[in-house]
């Protein structure tokens, strides 16, 4: 579990293919890997992964082939920077929201506006995903949880201020670049005790 307060910016070290799946190095740079041990999770640009070696600075994780198709791991090459966040230890604080690290669907940049000092950005999200995104409520966008403004046909809208776009790879993004896209857990949750009326998320969260 996670809370989507990106705690660092880190790269693609290395990238080895194995067979359908892949084994990624992980440049963690500033963050601080000196309580993680083999078998913690690590949330990498939104995806929950497993750190299955450290080295210093770097840790590995293998990723399926599933996770590979499902998200923007896929497409991701050596030195892309990457947002980290180590998983929520039950003593520390919950400053974002509650984030799984399973990604729901990919989405685009639509469009990136200056407002003052902040900007306004509008992603589109897959139409199964729609429903579950609200105004004034939570998303989780390449592991970093925001306030959705606004919601418009296919697309969404959120306010990032200057320190998000400062410790985030939002920095460094434009428009058509794909997204990681995870909905808020509550949504999910009063589907399914509703009954599951109608096609949704239960269809894309199974990849990671």
């Amino acid at each position: 579990m996670f809370t989507g307060i990106v705690q660092a910016v880190g790269c693609i070290a290395t990238r080895e293919a194995r067979g359908a799946d892949a084994r990624l190095e992980i440049d963690a740079t500033t963050l601080d890997l000196g309580d993680v041990v083999i078998g913690d999770s690590i949330a990498v640009a939104g995806v929950c992964l497993t750190a299955v070696a450290l080295d210093g600075t770097r840790f590995t994780a293998d990723v399926s082939t599933e996770t590979l198709a499902r998200t923007t791991l896929g497409s991701l090459a050596l030195g892309d920077p990457v947002n980290l966040e180590k998983s929520l230890r039950l003593a520390g604080g919950l400053g974002g929201h509650l984030v799984s690290g399973h990604v729901d669907g990919i989405g685009l940049i639509v469009s990136i506006d200056d407002d003052g000092a902040s900007q306004r950005w509008t992603f589109s999200a897959p139409s199964a995903l729609l429903r579950y995104i609200a105004a004034k409520g939570s998303i989780c966008v390449d592991g970093a949880s925001l306030t959705v403004n606004m919601v418009d046909g296919d697309s969404f809208g959120v306010t990032l201020i200057p320190h998000t776009l400062a410790v985030t790879t939002f920095g460094a993004r434009k428009p058509g670049d794909a997204v990681n896209l995870e909905v808020d857990l509550v949504a999910r949750y009063v589907e399914r005790l509703l009954g599951d009326r109608g096609p949704g998320v239960h269809a894309f969260g199974e990849q990671a």
